[in-house]
């Protein structure tokens, strides 16, 4: 057991940078309203000021497709950790947020598409009117490629000052796109190139800004295409984190309400939450090291079961088995058979049929105690003969004739006559002879 715990102990500090990476998170405190105030509260150890990024997500439900929405870098008032504000985005419209503290873009995790609730008032936008943005980039080739290399390219007369990429995925990891050296050419402007070092089948946005802020330049959604080239890729990719994503409690549609919970780049919990979890494991691995010798000794020692109650030992109080399952010895019949017959016959095969009574004698030994009387019972003994080929049936008005096998009912033995003494013959018992004499 206590070696098992050792082990646990250096899983428990591989997964501890993880959870103290987790510094703080932040989670809605109100429902996304059209023209609604909204709030949000962060806990834990960020490093103030916080920033809150509002990004449009997906078409304009306005008619005509008019886009009202425009990407919104919103600061925490100071060094608090609550921040509440108008939400000018019409409702069926969705967005993604990210919050960022002093140390990075953000730091404090990247929410799922969230959509915007409906309410009686929609004076914060106009629905007929669009937003201008002052510059816009592009990208050559057409799409994001995994591990392929693209080129993010403007018109450098519009932009103001230093021009910043940021690249969103959202439920997962929100980071500032590498900017390389700068180059220009008369077909795609001014630009830069990055190697795409993200998964394919990623969703991902990328913002543009300038010295006006993050958005200035618009955002684009992209979706990372295949590609058989993967060496780019490894731990400190980009991509989206598995479990609940940042923002709490937020609606996923324009029903209700949905429960989430923090999540995110960098806010999946505190680290006491880390510490926390990391004492169940230890604590779990310890108990199965206590029980499972001690369940391994039971089942070595342990006695298989005796469905009839024997005891091996050939001691034990139910050594005999119960009265029910006592066997019985098959009793065979007296042959003595009755004389009464009765002869019968079918029309294709003929029998002959014995009815007897046969008497059942005594068992001779049995285990049962106050057993009943012997009964007497009736059998039936049919004697088949040999089956022939079927006579031709007779002709009408004909007798028919059913010949019967012998039955040999009548056989005895032979009864000899009475046994005779032979009668000897005396000259007492022989008549005297008359002698005649001549005179």
């Amino acid at each position: 057991m206590i070696k098992l715990m050792f082990l646990s102990i250096p899983l428990f500090f591989f997964f501890f940078p993880y959870y103290a990476s987790a510094a703080y998170t932040w989670q809605f405190t109100s429902q996304p309203r059209q023209c609604q105030n909204v709030s949000i509260d962060v806990q834990g150890s960020g490093q103030p000021p916080y920033s809150f990024l509002l990004i449009p997500n997906g078409p304009s439900p306005l008619p005509n497709n008019t886009e009202v929405r425009t990407i919104q870098n919103i600061p925490f008032p100071g060094s608090s950790s609550s921040l509440s504000f108008n939400l000018n985005y019409p409702e069926g419209s969705s967005f993604v947020a990210v919050v960022s503290d002093s140390s990075g873009f953000g730091t404090g995790g990247t929410s799922t598409p969230v959509t915007v609730l409906d309410s009686s008032d929609s004076s914060c936008y106009n629905p007929t009117k669009g937003i201008q943005l002052p510059w816009l980039f592009y990208i050559e080739p057409s799409n994001v490629i995994q591990c392929d290399s693209v080129r993010w390219w403007w018109g450098q007369d519009l932009v103001n000052g230093t021009v910043n990429f940021y690249g969103v995925i959202p439920g997962g990891n929100s980071f500032n796109i590498p900017q390389g050296p700068l180059s220009t050419n008369t077909v795609t402007g001014t630009g830069f190139s990055w190697t795409a070092d993200i998964s394919s089948g990623t969703n991902i946005l990328i913002i543009g800004g300038d010295d006006r802020g993050i958005g200035s330049g618009g955002v684009a959604p992209y979706t990372v295409a295949p590609s058989a080239n993967s060496s780019c890729l490894n731990s400190t990719s980009p991509s989206s984190t598995a479990g609940n994503p940042a923002g709490g409690s937020y609606p996923t549609s324009t029903s209700g309400w949905s429960n989430g919970s923090s999540g995110g780049h960098s806010n999946t919990g505190l680290i006491a939450g880390g510490i926390a979890a990391g004492l169940v494991v230890i604590v779990a691995i310890a108990l199965i090291a206590f029980f499972y010798p001690r369940r391994r000794g039971y089942s070595a020692v342990g006695r298989p079961v005796n469905v009839l109650h024997d005891d091996e030992d050939d001691h034990g109080p139910h050594r005999d088995a119960p009265h029910y399952y006592t066997p019985e010895p098959y009793l065979v019949p007296d042959p003595t058979i009755g004389r009464t017959f009765e002869a019968t016959s079918t029309p294709h095969r003929p029998i002959t049929m014995t009815t007897a009574d046969i008497p059942r004698p005594a068992p001779r030994t049995t285990t049962r105690k106050n057993a009943p009387p012997p009964q007497r019972r009736t059998v039936n003994i049919i004697q088949h003969d040999d089956a022939g080929p079927s006579e031709i049936p007779m002709r009408a008005g004909e007798p028919d004739t059913i010949e019967l096998p012998p039955a040999y009912a009548n056989i005895r033995p032979a009864q000899r006559p009475p046994s005779t003494v032979p009668t000897r013959t005396t000259a007492s018992s022989t008549p005297a002879l008359t002698k005649t004499t001549t005179s």
